[in-house]
C-alpha cells in the first residue's frame, strides 16, 4: 500500500513555499500601491464607467477628457476584443451633472457612444468600507461555524476538536494562496479586489470545507473497522480510498473553469481565476496538509504521554 502520509514533510514544505510566495506578493503590492491588494471602487468609493463606442478609440483620448474635468490618472482598461470598442474607466466619485458633461465631451471629442450598451455606477466610500467590514465578519463567522460543525460531527471519534482545527488551518492556507495570487495579478495585470473577488474567496472557503470533510468522514468510518492498526495507517488507508473521488470531482469543475478562462468575457476572468487557484489549493491541502496534520498531532500527543509516563 502506498504511504502518502509518510511524505508529509514534502507536503508541508511545498505549502510553506506557496505561503511565503503569497505573502511576498502581498508585501510587494503594499510597497507599490500602499495596500496588499489593489482596491476597486466597490470598497474605496468612486465612479465606474462602462463605455461602448461605435468606432475604435484610444486610451489617451479618453484620459484627456477625464483630465479636462479634473479627474487625473483615471484607471482605463479595454475590455473584450479590440473590435468590440468596450472600455472601462475607474475614477473618483463623479456627480450626476459631471457624468453627463463627461459623456457629452467623450461623444464629441473621442467617438460616438452607444448609450444603450453603456452604463456607469457610483459607490460611496462609506458603502465600500461597510462591504469590506461585513466580508471580514463573514469569513470570521464561517471559520467558527466550520470549527464547531466538524467538532460536533466527529464527536464520536477520538479528539474531535483536532479535526476542526486542522480544517481551519487548511482553509486559511487556501485563502492566503488565493489572495496572494490576486495580489500578484494586481501587480502584473492591474486586477482590483471587488465584490466578485470577495465572492470567490468565500466560495473557496466553502470548497475547502467540503473536500476536507470527505476525507475526514472516511477516517471516522475506518477507525472502528481497523482498531488494531496504527492511526497513521488508518489515515493513509482513508486517503487512498478517497483520493480518486476527490480528484474526479474537482477536475470536472476545474475543466469548466479553464474553459471559461479561455473563452469567457474579460470581466469575469479574475473571479474564475481566483476560484480555480483556490480549488487547486484546497484539493491539495485537504489530502496532503489537513490529513497529515492529524497524524503529526497524534504522534506528538503519543510522545508527550510516553514522556510523561517515563518521567513518572
Amino acid at each position: 500500500m502506498i504511504n502518502f502520509v509518510q511524505q508529509r514533510r514534502w507536503y508541508f514544505t511545498i505549502s510553506g513555499i506557496l505561503i511565503l510566495l503569497s505573502i511576498g506578493a502581498l508585501v510587494a503590492s503594499a510597497m507599490m500601491f500602499g495596500q496588499p491588494l489593489r482596491i476597486s471602487i466597490d470598497f474605496r468609493g468612486g465612479t465606474l464607467f462602462s463605455l461602448k463606442f461605435n468606432q475604435p478609440v484610444t486610451e489617451a483620448a479618453i484620459q484627456h477628457v477625464f483630465e479636462q474635468h479634473g479627474y487625473g490618472n483615471p484607471i482605463i482598461q479595454q475590455l473584450g476584443a479590440k473590435d468590440e470598442n468596450l472600455w472601462q474607466v475607474r475614477t473618483g466619485e463623479v456627480s450626476a451633472d459631471e457624468i453627463q458633461a463627461i459623456l457629452n465631451d467623450l461623444d464629441s471629442q473621442v467617438g460616438s457612444i452607444n448609450t444603450q450598451l453603456s452604463n456607469w455606477n457610483t459607490v460611496e466610500a462609506t458603502v465600500g468600507a461597510e462591504v469590506a467590514r461585513r466580508a471580514a465578519e463573514a469569513i470570521a463567522v464561517s471559520s467558527i461555524v466550520v470549527l464547531l460543525f466538524i467538532w460536533f460531527s466527529f464527536r464520536k471519534v477520538p479528539h474531535p476538536f483536532r479535526y476542526g482545527v486542522v480544517s481551519i488551518v487548511a482553509m486559511s492556507i487556501n485563502v492566503i494562496i488565493s489572495v496572494g495570487f490576486y495580489a500578484l495579478m494586481g501587480i502584473l495585470q492591474g486586477w482590483e479586489a471587488d465584490a466578485l473577488f470577495l465572492t470567490a474567496v468565500l466560495t473557496v472557503i466553502g470548497f475547502s470545507v467540503q473536500d476536507v470533510i470527505v476525507v475526514f468522514d472516511r477516517i471516522r468510518e475506518n477507525i472502528p473497522r481497523h482498531r488494531n492498526e496504527p492511526f497513521e495507517m488508518v489515515v493513509n488507508r482513508s486517503v487512498l480510498e478517497t483520493v480518486h473521488r476527490s480528484l474526479a470531482t474537482q477536475l470536472n469543475a476545474m475543466f469548466v473553469m479553464i474553459a471559461i478562462l479561455l473563452f469567457g468575457g474579460a470581466s469575469i476572468k479574475p473571479f474564475i481565476a481566483v476560484m480555480l487557484v483556490g480549488m487547486v489549493s484546497e484539493t491539495y491541502t485537504s489530502l496532503f496538509v489537513a490529513v497529515p496534520l492529524l497524524v503529526v498531532w497524534e504522534k506528538y500527543s503519543q510522545r508527550s504521554k510516553a514522556a510523561a509516563r517515563a518521567a513518572a
